[in-house]
């Protein structure tokens, strides 16, 4: 199968994308929204340049639709913002499979995440069908924030963001990162630069001589 990466140079509605995965972090997606605010407040120009520079990439699915695939923090973002309309980049177009098989591919390609907010697998009809009904993992949100704090670093491998999520999920309560995040971030920059996390995409702990 020929992959495709072609610029969908028409404007595609932010309410017709659909999404790949059920969660974001919440804390990640308001972080977007303040940095959109900061451009969108310069007007013009600079909020089109941003978009131009900020296409969503997206496999073509059944009848035609638009799966994205990366920037599901900053689609949801946009649309909290009132964005109505972002660019869209074609990887691939399967649109000619049916559901089943079209799922199937894409699990294939890694190019969906069908995890829920406990970290637990779903099936592929538990994908929200729409960016805004994307649901809150408050440790995607802490895994976010740790790598921006220097407790990895960033790395290609397919949905790592959630990898690192998941490790520290195993290891911290979710009731003590309510209650203090900035705590539970303390303790997952340790967590980080333990042997124990060494298995992690971007791991960046001490290695002995």
């Amino acid at each position: 199968m020929a992959m495709v990466r072609e610029p969908i140079l028409h404007p595609v509605p932010i309410e017709e994308l659909r999404p790949t995965q059920i969660t974001v972090g919440m804390r990640e997606v308001k972080a977007k929204r303040k940095a959109w605010r900061t451009t969108a407040d310069a007007k013009g120009e600079k909020a089109g340049n941003f978009l131009g520079n900020h296409m969503m990439p997206a496999v073509r699915g059944p009848r035609g639709r638009f799966y994205v695939i990366d920037h599901h923090h900053l689609s949801l973002a946009l649309y909290e913002e009132g964005v109505k309309d972002v660019l869209v980049t074609t990887v691939a177009d399967l649109s000619k499979l049916d559901g089943d098989s079209f799922w199937f591919v894409m699990d294939c390609h890694d190019w969906m995440h069908p995890f829920d907010e406990e970290g637990k697998r779903r099936g592929y009809e538990d994908i929200p069908k729409s960016i805004k009904d994307l649901v809150d993992d408050p440790f995607r949100s802490l895994a976010g924030e740790l790598r921006r704090i220097g407790g990895y670093a960033k790395d290609t491998t397919p949905f790592s963001e959630f990898l690192w999520a998941d490790f520290l999920r195993r290891r911290l309560k979710r009731k003590d990162l309510d209650r203090d995040f900035d705590a539970a971030l303390e303790k997952s920059f340790e967590l980080a630069k333990s042997k124990d996390a060494d298995y992690l995409p971007g791991w960046c702990g001490p290695v002995a001589e």
